[in-house]
C-alpha cells in the first residue's frame, strides 16, 4: 500500500495481510491470519525477536460511507534481559483502529490524522501489510527485565542484599525484645 498524500493507492504486488471488499457486505466481519516474521522481509521485526508465528485479528466493520479496520496483534518476541542479558520470551499484543472513508464523501482538503484514509467506493481489496508490521513493532516493550526468571544475576544480588539488611534489622529488634521480656519477668 502506497500513500499519495492522504489517499491509499494499492500496490500491484501480492499482499501477506489483504482484506477483500468486494462483496463485503455492511455490519462486523472478522478475519484471522498466521503469519511470520520472516514472510514481511523487514529485518526490523527479526531484530526485534519476532521468531514464532504471529497471530492477527482483523474486524471490519463495514458502514454505508465508511469503514473501521481494527488490528489485533499477538506474538512471541526473543529478547535479552536488560540488566542481565538473559534469554527473556514474552508475549505481546498490539492494537490499531483505522479509519477508511469514500473519497468523494469529504474532498474539503482538510488535514486528517494518519488513522483516517480515503479510499474509492470501487477499492477491491485493503493491504493491511504494513500496518500490521508498525503494530507489531509498536507492541515490543521499551524495556525488558526478567523479574520471573531465576538466572537473572542483578535481581537477585538486590534482593539478597535486602535480604540480609533486613535479617540484621530483624535480629535486633528481637533481641531488644527478648531482652525486655527477661526483664519483666
Amino acid at each position: 500500500m502506497l500513500f499519495y498524500g492522504k489517499e491509499v493507492v494499492m500496490s500491484k504486488e501480492k499482499a501477506l495481510i489483504e482484506i477483500c471488499l468486494a462483496g463485503l457486505s455492511e455490519g462486523s466481519h472478522e478475519f484471522d491470519f498466521t503469519c511470520t516474521a520472516a514472510a514481511f522481509d523487514d529485518m526490523a521485526l527479526s531484530d526485534a525477536g519476532f521468531s514464532k508465528e504471529i497471530s492477527v485479528k482483523v474486524t471490519v466493520v463495514k458502514l454505508e460511507d465508511e469503514m473501521i479496520v481494527t488490528i489485533k496483534t499477538v506474538a512471541t518476541s526473543n529478547l535479552s534481559c536488560d540488566l542481565c542479558l538473559a534469554p527473556v520470551s514474552t508475549e505481546v499484543g498490539g492494537y490499531y483502529r483505522i479509519f477508511y472513508g469514500n473519497s468523494r464523501g469529504d474532498e474539503t482538503g482538510e488535514e486528517r490524522d494518519e488513522e483516517y484514509r480515503l479510499i474509492d467506493r470501487n477499492t477491491l481489496s485493503i493491504d493491511l501489510t504494513e500496518d500490521v508490521r508498525e503494530t507489531l513493532l509498536l507492541s515490543v516493550p521499551m524495556k525488558v527485565t526478567c523479574t520471573d526468571y531465576p538466572d537473572c544475576g542483578v535481581l537477585h544480588e538486590e534482593e539478597t542484599h535486602e535480604t540480609r539488611e533486613e535479617a540484621s534489622l530483624d535480629r535486633s529488634w528481637q533481641e531488644s525484645l527478648e531482652q525486655l521480656k527477661n526483664k519483666y519477668r
